[in-house]
């Protein structure tokens, strides 16, 4: 009876010896624990936490070059829009403000015209009106013809002469076979046994490109 009481005996605080290890065992691994919480606590505690301006300060250069580089886009769209619009422009058309002497020619032409058909004789009514059928169409020719037998009788009647000088041509407006000019005149009446008498005349002048030749088509008074 006391061996096997012995034997529960030792069973007994072989069972308790065994208990006490595992507990200093989970205190030690449990200690270990806090002392790793705590180290990590205190590197968090000694890291500055990052302040809203520094925040700030570190996101700016980034907002900047986005920022600029939508404006260069924007930039860039609305350059190419004015260059494009002004390359469609109607003032590139107009080749009296690009070319000179295109412009001249026509201004020569015009002038030679008007001069022809606005200066008139007694005895040479007839050239007057040859010149004005070649040099002449349209409306112009149209309402030279219905004038001018008015003016042939009366440059017959009155022994009139009508002698006509362009002073100046202004082209405002060509294109590759029309143009439009502002032309001032001046002209000389003469009767027989009177003095001669100057007036100044101002015309808007439609011309168009015709086999090589500028043809006045359309003639206003102003």
């Amino acid at each position: 009876m006391n061996e096997r009481g012995g034997t529960a005996v030792v069973s007994t605080d072989t069972g308790t010896r065994d208990t006490g290890a595992d507990e200093e065992t989970r205190a030690d691994e449990g200690t270990g624990a806090d002392d790793a919480s705590g180290s990590t606590g205190a590197a968090d505690a000694e890291a500055p936490a990052e302040t809203p301006a520094e925040t700030s300060a570190r996101r700016w250069p980034r907002i900047v070059t986005a920022a600029l580089s939508v404006v260069l886009l924007v930039a860039g769209g609305v350059l190419f829009a004015q260059g494009r619009a002004l390359r469609d422009t109607p003032a590139t058309a107009n080749h009296a403000l690009t070319d000179s002497e295109a412009t001249t020619r026509v201004a020569g032409d015009v002038s030679n015209a008007l001069g022809k058909v606005f200066s008139y004789s007694p005895q040479a009514t007839g050239v007057t009106k040859e010149s004005a059928k070649q040099l002449l169409a349209g409306k112009a020719l149209q309402q030279y013809a219905a004038l001018f037998g008015q003016v042939e009788k009366q440059a017959a009647d009155q022994k009139l002469t009508l002698t006509t000088h362009v002073v100046r041509a202004g082209v405002t407006r060509l294109t590759d076979d029309s143009a439009h000019l502002l032309v001032f005149l001046d002209q000389v009446y003469e009767r027989a046994g009177k003095p001669a008498t100057t007036a100044a005349a101002q015309l808007s002048v439609t011309a168009q490109l015709r086999d090589g030749r500028w043809t006045v088509v359309e003639i206003t008074a102003r």
